[in-house]
């Protein structure tokens, strides 16, 4: 009997009620799979693994992935903009792409292969989470190179939900379509929703009598505290998503509406280790350390031992077989994560030296106004440009922070200082003062 996909998606999929020993063996043999997949067709891998001494006819166990190299970031800017491919361009049907500190973005293919499992994935995910077939999602995430909108996009559609595309932005929009659409399930970072909130305050709407029951909340940390926010001033849950654009885009790992308790990680997908980010050295389950990720079906952009800075521990699974994560209690690099947007200090950086009027002397303040990231940077002249003037001072405000916003994807406000003003530093530059509330 041909069943729809309304129909058949409330069942699990086997993988989800196997068994440990039948879900190792499926990594095994998926990973044998991606190693050698990455092996044969970039060459930037095998240049690696020949350099670290091992192939990957070697991995006669899960714990042998050790023996291989990692995968850093800069490889990927390395390899700008499509040398980590392992199938001919031909077969990319999709690009994404992420910042990275060089001004460079990190470039993501996808094969159709890819984008399906890419759809089942989150698919999964949201039934995880507690929506299902006939359910109406607001997807509020930046649509475009960034994979949050059309990842939850194309999941909630083959989960067989009806989708409103509304993309970023647009707050007093976003709240009609809301409070006009009575939409069941909201995807969106989390920073975001409260505002959301607010401005359904400010408009007299009482989120508790709109049918919105459930949040999938992703693109950046959140604490316990946030999760109670959310649940008490909107009368839903609030479900975390984890994802990256490096492994796949959201969808990596779910919270399930059973356990609530940490993003369980598609294990049969998404190979996960922890290390101790200053050794490389696996640490075991429940340790806290720098997450890896190795991909097990990717086809266009296998990724082995990707160290993703992300630092948490590996929990056992609960309402699932699979590991779950504990909340992301930082990273092991600097990077700040604004309004869901991965920035480096260095590509700010960058965007002021593209100034001619400005030294390398700076300062990025982040703040919190109300519940969204607030970026100030502060810029200094360089001595022969200290006699600009209003109009002059006003032209590099406006430069500058259109360099910001075009090149990085967030506002600023910009304040120009007098030569010489700006605190040195003696040692290593502090470039960052991160004012917002600590978890």
């Amino acid at each position: 009997m041909n069943m729809t996909a309304k129909t058949m998606t409330h069942l699990l999929e086997p993988i989800e009620t196997a068994s440990i020993d039948e879900l190792r063996h499926v990594q095994l043999e998926r990973m044998r799979w991606s190693l050698m997949h990455a092996y044969e067709n970039v060459p930037f891998y095998r240049q690696s693994f020949d350099a670290a001494g091992v192939h990957p006819r070697e991995l006669n166990s899960l714990a042998d992935l050790a023996k291989f190299p990692f995968t850093l970031k800069s490889d990927l800017r390395d390899n700008y903009p499509f040398n980590m491919f392992a199938v001919p361009m031909r077969d990319i049907v999709r690009l994404h792409a992420s910042s990275g500190t060089t001004g460079k973005p990190t470039v993501v293919g996808y094969t159709q292969n890819d984008i399906d499992t890419w759809a089942n994935v989150v698919a999964r995910s949201l039934r995880a989470a507690g929506a299902h077939a006939g359910d109406l999602v607001h997807v509020a995430y930046g649509y475009g190179l960034f994979t949050g909108g059309l990842g939850a996009h194309y999941g909630a559609e083959r989960l067989g939900c009806t989708v409103i595309p509304m993309s970023g932005g647009q707050t007093e929009k976003q709240v009609q379509l809301i409070r006009d659409f009575n939409p069941d399930v909201i995807m969106v970072t989390p920073s975001y929703m409260l505002n959301l909130a607010d401005e359904m305050e400010r408009q007299g709407i009482d989120p508790h009598k709109l049918k919105l029951r459930l949040g999938v909340f992703g693109a950046e940390p959140w604490t316990g505290t946030m999760r109670t926010e959310l649940e008490n001033r909107l009368g839903i849950d609030a479900m975390d998503i984890y994802g990256l654009s490096e492994v796949m885009g959201p969808g990596v790992g779910m919270e399930c509406r059973e356990s609530k308790d940490g993003p369980t990680l598609w294990e049969d997908l998404f190979y996960p280790e922890i290390i101790d980010p200053a050794t490389g050295e696996v640490l075991p389950d429940g340790e806290y350390g720098e997450l890896v990720f190795t991909s097990l079906t990717k086809e266009a952009l296998p990724i082995i031992r990707y160290r993703t800075r992300d630092l948490t521990r590996l929990l056992p699974g609960t309402a699932r077989p699979m590991r779950r994560i504990d909340k992301i209690t930082g990273r092991s690099d600097d990077m700040l994560i604004i309004r869901g947007v991965n920035v480096f200090p260095t590509q700010i950086e960058e965007q002021i030296l593209r100034v001619a009027e400005l030294s390398a002397h700076y300062e990025i303040v982040v703040s919190r106004d109300g519940n969204l990231d607030q970026v100030e940077v502060k810029v200094e002249l360089k001595p022969d440009a200290a006699g600009i003037g209003e109009d002059g001072t006003a032209r590099v405000v406006k430069e500058l922070s259109h360099h910001i916003k075009s090149y990085i994807g967030i506002s600023t406000r910009i304040s120009v200082n007098a030569p010489g003003t700006l605190a040195r530093s003696e040692g290593k530059a502090r470039h960052v003062t991160d004012l917002r509330r600590k978890p």
